[in-house]
């Protein structure tokens, strides 16, 4: 078919829950996937909570490597804070639970196309009427009444609806991750590192997806690098705290940590996701937050199909509704990420001195935001509330 209501570029877990809500709400739906299949190549730490993500899909085994009770919280001079109140976490196995989410679309109704490149988007009298796309190195078109911009950080679909994309260089993390074997690590733990010399404007993480494998990764703020690389951190990162470790695989790729974008939508067209900077500031993380906006934006596309409206005036209640949800908290979020990345090591020395202070049963990542922002009371209950949709 060439001819649908709804066209999602993008089969992440905010594309693919998109597509669900949409079909569910009675639009045609087809999802574009640029790869082979859904969730590869895996691009993130793959760390999400168990009450954000049980909203959208019964937790299963199969998709997950790990399940995360414990936060250790390391300081520039080698002090760490163990934090407990957290909530269940799980560490997932993104090629398996992508398709997951997928299937869910697929059985509510949607299609997907894989190997398949969005390359543009059709316009006739300047309102998008459709997307351009290379499959199989045959160029095509596909009608349709709304897009939804599902294709992550790098997004072109809403440079091409004439949105304004750009990112401040203090608002974009360059990121470099190995999933590694042979190191001994306990399996319900996670840990961040900081310190300006291991990872300036940022942190680096340990996410186990076993007892002698994880993730480990460093997220650097692009505008502190200076002549040396993601990798060149990650690399002295390992060397140091886990020298024994084998490199199973690699990635590497830039993480908005911004406030989102000043509009996510158009005539036509809905951005989601990574593309709308709707992650969460201070950790990076956008899985979540992704399947929230995408819930959202698949409700309203089905009901733009409904009524028959697909202007900006009448997409405009997406914005509204993700920002009721989680807009607040994204912008308390974002001040935060402020303060807390611009911290010199001696400040970050003594707030982790002070948790390890807190008795095990009041310990937790709050603790962090209110010592953090100990001086505006009003935001730091804010930011406490808004932790666990926030994650």
């Amino acid at each position: 078919m060439d001819n649908y209501d709804v066209v999602i570029i993008g089969a992440g877990p905010a594309g693919s829950t998109a597509a669900k809500y949409a079909a569910l709400g009675g639009a045609k739906v087809l999802i574009l996937e640029r790869d082979r299949e859904p969730g590869i190549p895996v691009r993130c730490g793959e760390g999400v909570s168990e009450k954000g993500l049980s909203e959208f899909i019964q937790i299963n085994k199969k998709w997950i490597s790990a399940e995360i009770d414990v936060a250790e919280i390391h300081s520039p001079n080698g002090e760490k804070a163990i934090l407990r109140n957290n909530g269940k976490g799980y560490i997932l196995e993104r090629r398996i639970f992508d398709n997951e989410l997928t299937k869910l679309a697929t059985k509510n109704g949607a299609n997907i196309l894989t190997k398949t490149d969005a390359i543009g988007l059709i316009f006739e009298d300047n309102k998008i009427v459709g997307v351009k796309i290379k499959h199989f190195d045959k160029v095509s078109e596909i009608k349709c009444k709304l897009v939804i911009g599902a294709d992550g950080v790098e997004s072109r679909v809403g440079r091409w609806a004439g949105l304004k994309t750009h990112l401040l260089l203090s608002d974009l993390h360059t990121s470099m991750q190995y999933t590694v074997t042979n190191i001994d690590i306990e399996s319900n733990k996670v840990q961040f590192y900081f310190g300006n010399n291991l990872a300036p404007g940022g942190y680096a993480w340990v996410f186990p997806k076993s007892g002698d494998s994880a993730n480990i990764g460093v997220g650097i703020a692009a505008d502190k690098l200076g002549n040396k690389s993601a990798k060149d951190y990650l690399d002295k990162f390992i060397k140091r705290y886990f020298p024994n470790a084998k490199i199973h695989c690699q990635i590497c790729g830039g993480i908005p940590t911004a406030n989102r974008l000043e509009r996510i939508f158009a005539d036509n067209i809905m951005l989601i996701g990574d593309a709308a900077r709707q992650l969460n500031p201070i950790t990076g993380g956008g899985i979540i937050q992704g399947m929230i906006a995408g819930k959202i934006a698949g409700e309203v596309a089905a009901l733009a199909v409904k009524k028959k409206k697909y202007t900006a005036d009448f997409l405009e209640i997406y914005q509204k509704r993700w920002d009721r949800k989680l807009g607040n908290t994204h912008k308390i979020f974002y001040k935060l990420k402020k303060r807390l990345f611009n911290m010199n090591d001696a400040r970050f020395n003594r707030l982790i001195e002070e948790c390890q202070n807190i008795p095990e049963n009041k310990s937790g990542l709050r603790i962090i935001f209110l010592r953090i922002l100990r001086k505006n009371p009003t935001m730091a209950l804010k930011a406490a509330k808004g932790f666990v949709l926030g994650k």
